[in-house]
């Protein structure tokens, strides 16, 4: 192993309290000169406030340390777009998407891609069918998912993520939509491109047994496993099987010094 991925919440982090340990594994990473990126699903905040967060927690970052599927979708579209764009964000991500050309917040035609993030509770049915509309008023129109992670871990409990709202587009439009952030391949591929290192040498660390583990397995790189954030005894026994399983991020450095 060269490299590490880190899942953000879950595995340095439970919403805004800091997983013990996690702070010395990464000075021991940035000791080491490990290559090493942030990797999120998060939609509901941008680079700049979950760089806040991380130091707020003792981890130092930088802005191209962090990949989310927002700043992997704007990439996208900058380079591909061929129309206006409607999102479906929260106001802290729009800045992502700045100099893409956006429809007005209440059109409902209009748009060439429609990009879904994590709303949260302010998801209801008028925008989810307003997303429906702009989808079905343009037959050429692509639904872009930012990740696929099915529900997290919230301060109250666990909450639903993006995946179910996309999987209700989908089904109601009858057309796939193009994922940017885990599980998708293309994802990992950016990561393992912006290090500078093969798939097979990276390791991906995270909470999520079918997000993290298998999708970044399916891209070709390693899985470690850990027992925090979403992570529940049950996620052992599916089909899905990571190549090591951690106590918590805090046991990297043992592992990596053992069998990396």
């Amino acid at each position: 192993m060269r490299a590490i991925l880190f899942d953000m919440d879950g595995v340095l982090y439970n919403s805004g309290e800091a997983i013990e340990g996690a702070a010395e594994t990464l000075k021991w990473v940035r000791a080491q000169r490990i290559p090493h990126l942030f990797v999120t699903n998060t939609s509901s905040r941008g680079r700049d406030a979950l760089i806040e967060k991380l130091a707020r927690l003792g981890v130092p970052a930088i802005k191209d340390e962090i990949l989310t599927p927002a700043a992997a979708a704007a990439h996208w579209l900058r380079l591909h777009a061929s129309g206006r764009v409607a999102l479906f964000v929260k106001p802290a991500l729009r800045d992502e998407f700045a100099g893409l050309a956006v429809v007005d917040e209440k059109a409902e035609s209009g748009a060439r891609y429609v990009v879904i993030g994590d709303l949260g509770e302010t998801w209801d049915f008028r925008t989810l069918n307003r997303a429906f509309r702009l989808l079905h008023s343009n037959p050429e129109s692509t639904l872009i998912a930012l990740g696929m992670t099915k529900f997290w871990e919230a301060p109250d409990g666990l909450s639903l993520d993006v995946a179910p709202f996309v999987a209700a587009l989908e089904h109601a439009t009858r057309r796939k939509a193009v994922v940017f952030g885990k599980p998708a391949r293309a994802f990992f591929e950016m990561a393992s491109e912006k290090l500078g290192v093969p798939a097979a040498e990276i390791l991906m660390v995270g909470d999520d047994i079918e997000i993290d583990i298998a999708g970044a397995q399916d891209a070709g790189l390693k899985g470690a496993l850990v027992k925090t954030g979403k992570f529940r005894p049950p996620d052992l026994n599916t089909a899905f099987q990571p190549d090591t399983v951690l106590d918590s991020v805090a046991d990297l450095r043992v592992w990596w010094e053992r069998y990396g």
